[in-house]
C-alpha cells in the first residue's frame, strides 16, 4: 500500500511504500478511494494546538510521527477478518472515523466522539491519506446508496461536525435567525443543512467577501463582512435585534469577542472551530442573561448515518467541492493553508 506521511511538523509529506494490512477479528479493510482534505489535517500537520494560554504540541499528547492524516473517507472493502459481519468483499462505504474505545460512558452512550480514549481514524490511527485503512468493525461503515462518492467522503467530518452543531441550535422557529460564523467548508456545510432542515432564515459572517458570495449561492439569506471595527452592531443589525443562536465555525479569538456582546437573554454561542485563542467572559452576564456557549465536536456514529439519510432523501444540496489526485496532496494541503479553497477539496486516488 501507498500512504504519504508526515514525518516532521509543517514538512512536506512523503510518499511511503509499505506492506498492506491484513485483518484480525472483526476488522474490515478499506481501500481508499476519496478522501476529503480538512483544516485539522492542517493543524495536526503543523503539530500544535492553540489552546489560548498556551500551545500545546501533538508530541506532548501522545500522537507520535509520523503521521498518516486524512478522516474523511469513501472506498471499498476489500478484505474482512474471520469475525467480520455485516459487510461483503467489494462493497463500496463511508467511514466513520471518530472510534472511542468502546467501554467508558461516552462510548456506551453512543458517543464516541467523546471518547477520552478515543483513536480516531487519520489521527491516532493511520487515516485516508494511505491507500488504505484499517477499518476495527463493520458498524462504523455506510452505505451511501446512489450518492456522490467524493461529496459523502465530506460528510464523515465537515458534514457531520456541522450537522451536530445545527442539531445543538434546534429547537428554533424556521423564521428566527442563526447566525452563522465562517463560510469556509464547515460554514457552506451548516448552510446548506439548515436550508434542508427547513430553516429560513440564515445570516452569514465572513473576513472574505468572496466566501460571503459563495455562502449567499449555497442559500444563505443575509451576509456581513466581518472587517473593521463594529462588526458586533452589523450582525446585529443585519439580523434585525440581538441574536439568539450563533454557530461559530471558526471560534477563535476574534469571532468569539464580536459574537458574545451580540447575543440576546437566552442567546447561545455553539463553538465548532478549532482556531484557537481565548476570551474573557463577564460572569455576572452569563448569569443575568441566561447565556450558553456550547461546545461542539464532530458528532456521533447515529448522526452521520442521520445525515446520510438527509442526503439520500434529495433535500440536502452539495457543497463546491473538486478533486485533486492523492500524488499533489502536498499541493493541495498548501492551497487549504493559505485559504484558497473555496468549499472542499477531495483527494481522489489514481487509477492503476
Amino acid at each position: 500500500m501507498r500512504s504519504w506521511q508526515v514525518f516532521q511538523a509543517s514538512e512536506v509529506l512523503r510518499e511511503i511504500e509499505e506492506a498492506t494490512p491484513e485483518p484480525v477479528g472483526s476488522e474490515v479493510i478499506v481501500s481508499v478511494s476519496h478522501c476529503g482534505l480538512c483544516h485539522s489535517d492542517i493543524t495536526l500537520w503543523k503539530g500544535i494546538f492553540d489552546m489560548g494560554e498556551k500551545m500545546v504540541s501533538i508530541d506532548s499528547i501522545g500522537m507520535k510521527h509520523p503521521l498518516t492524516l486524512g478522516h474523511e473517507i469513501f472506498g471499498t472493502v476489500t478484505a474482512i477478518g474471520p469475525e467480520a459481519t455485516g459487510v461483503e468483499i467489494g462493497d463500496r462505504r463511508l467511514v466513520y472515523p471518530w472510534l472511542g474505545c468502546g467501554e467508558c460512558d461516552a462510548c456506551r452512550a453512543n458517543q464516541e466522539n467523546l471518547c477520552m480514549q478515543g483513536k480516531p481514524l487519520g489521527m491516532r490511527r493511520p487515516g485516508g491519506f494511505g491507500s488504505h485503512v484499517v477499518v476495527p468493525h463493520s458498524r462504523y461503515l455506510i452505505d451511501i446508496g446512489d450518492l456522490d462518492p467524493a461529496l459523502a467522503a465530506t460528510y464523515a467530518c465537515s458534514g457531520l461536525t456541522a450537522y451536530s452543531a445545527v442539531r445543538k441550535a434546534m429547537p428554533a422557529r424556521p423564521d428566527e435567525a442563526i447566525v452563522v460564523v465562517g463560510a469556509g467548508g464547515l460554514g457552506l456545510s451548516g448552510i446548506v443543512i439548515l436550508k434542508a432542515l427547513g430553516h429560513e432564515n440564515i445570516v452569514v459572517v465572513d473576513v472574505s467577501e468572496d466566501k460571503l458570495e459563495t455562502a449567499r449561492n449555497a442559500g444563505a439569506h443575509t451576509t456581513v463582512l466581518s472587517v473593521g471595527e463594529d462588526v458586533t452592531r452589523r450582525m446585529v443589525d443585519a439580523v434585525g435585534r440581538p441574536v439568539r443562536t450563533i454557530i461559530d465555525f471558526v471560534n477563535n479569538s476574534e469571532t468569539v469577542a464580536f459574537s458574545f456582546p451580540a447575543l440576546a437573554r437566552g442567546g447561545r454561542i455553539i463553538m465548532v472551530g478549532m482556531f484557537g485563542g481565548q476570551i474573557t467572559i463577564p460572569t455576572m452576564r452569563m448569569a443575568q442573561g441566561g447565556l450558553s456557549l456550547i461546545g461542539s465536536i464532530t458528532g456521533s456514529l447515529q448522526e452521520l448515518r442521520d445525515l446520510v439519510d438527509l442526503a439520500k432523501s434529495g433535500k440536502l444540496a452539495a457543497i463546491p467541492y473538486e478533486y485533486v489526485p492523492k500524488s499533489k496532496i502536498n499541493d493541495a494541503m498548501a492551497r487549504l493553508h493559505e485559504g484558497r479553497v473555496k468549499g472542499r477539496i477531495v483527494l481522489q486516488e489514481e487509477m492503476a
